[in-house]
């Protein structure tokens, strides 16, 4: 009776202990400050907009230890979509990739595992000799894969990044910033599948005999969470990039240097807090009114169609009564010759005063100014067509 009753009050110590940790990872907080945040330098995105909600020092040079994965990833996914592997293909582990050390899933020279466990071993395991395995498949060499790296992040505008890996081991030189990693890291979630892998807390490779349990453990306590990569190194310090979604508003938070992974992980939830207290998704509807046509003179034809692409939805600040409102301004006609994709007008929202989306208004097609010549070539067409 006296050991039942001890598992009881264990089971109930647990139970408070976890609920009390979930909870201060669940806080609202209307205002955050720089000094609420342990972390040296730390980001708050809005992955579609890039839009910055809140910053620490987001452009200090820094390491990010395993959070160097992301980059990893974004090349992995892109040569899946290109066709240039895929996700059954086996890849067979070279001694340079077995020698890596650090977090691993102790792969052996010439093991051979699926691209798809590879790539759960890296997100989950955060498997340093995985990253490798699959760089080496993607370009041959970890070398010639980490200068496609610095190519493509150069192409994200991660300006202040320079990789000299691809797991994010310390290395002299490799360093980015949180706005940097807040970049990429919206880059991956296009990649709808990285999520697949993600929100896995536990798994199995070998058939069952190596278990690997998710690094990022926000995914036990974040209401929203979906991903994305932790990182810790004697030089980076504990670092992550958490992504989380509520409400149809996703968001990116980016924290490195913290001192602990205690530290790391209750920094992302602050962000994240802040970022949901304060911020939502609305639906945009394109005005009724706006022209679909504009007149054109001296041209073959007398209108030219108009396109304005506009976003589906906008994100705004939470906390404001009044409504989103839009207006557009458009000339009132054209002279050929008309270019496609010339401007001639935009369509602007607004909330509380303040613009939160513009897009230009473009022409669809070209029209040829009237000729003789224009004329003739048109008359000729229509008489090969009959």
């Amino acid at each position: 009776m006296y050991k039942l009753k001890g598992k009881r009050i264990l089971s109930l110590c647990l139970a408070f202990i976890f609920t009390v940790f979930t909870f201060s990872f669940n806080v609202s907080v209307s205002a955050l400050s720089a000094e609420e945040i342990t972390a040296p330098s730390a980001v708050l995105i809005e992955p579609t907009t890039k839009k910055v909600l809140f910053e620490k020092n987001p452009h200090d040079s820094r390491a990010c230890a395993s959070i160097t994965k992301v980059m990893t990833l974004i090349l992995v996914f892109e040569a899946i979509e290109d066709g240039k592997i895929n996700y059954e293909d086996i890849v067979t582990t070279s001694a340079h990739a077995s020698s890596m050390g650090g977090s691993d899933i102790w792969l052996e020279p010439g093991e051979e595992m699926s691209v798809y466990d590879m790539i759960k071993a890296v997100v989950v395991a955060s498997a340093n000799d995985a990253a490798v395995a699959l760089a080496e498949l993607v370009s041959g060499s970890e070398d010639a894969f980490v200068e496609k790296m610095n190519e493509r992040a150069k192409e994200l505008g991660m300006n202040n990044t320079v990789f000299k890996n691809c797991n994010g081991l310390d290395e002299e030189g490799h360093l980015t910033t949180a706005y940097d990693v807040a970049l990429m890291s919206a880059e991956l979630i296009k990649h709808e599948k990285i999520f697949e892998f993600s929100s896995i807390w536990l798994d199995y490779l070998r058939d069952g005999e190596t278990q690997i349990v998710n690094t990022n453990k926000l995914l036990k306590s974040y209401s929203g969470i979906t991903g994305l990569k932790t990182g810790t190194t004697g030089q980076a310090g504990s670092c992550m990039s958490a992504t989380a979604t509520r409400n149809g508003l996703s968001l990116v938070a980016v924290v490195l240097g913290c001192d602990t992974g205690t530290a790391r992980f209750s920094d992302a939830a602050k962000l994240l807090d802040f970022g949901f207290a304060n911020y939502k998704i609305e639906s945009i509807v394109t005005p009724e009114n706006l022209p679909e046509k504009l007149k054109v003179k001296k041209g073959m034809l007398s209108e030219v169609e108009l396109a304005c692409d506009v976003k589906p939805e906008v994100l705004l600040p939470k906390g404001n009564s009044k409504g989103l409102t839009a207006d557009f301004e458009i000339k009132d006609e054209l002279e050929a010759p008309v270019v496609k994709g010339e401007v001639v007008g935009n369509l602007t929202y607004t909330y509380d005063s303040e613009v939160v989306a513009r897009y230009n208004i473009v022409t669809k097609n070209e029209i040829q100014p009237m000729s003789f010549g224009a004329i003739w070539k048109l008359l000729w067409q229509k008489m090969i067509s009959l």
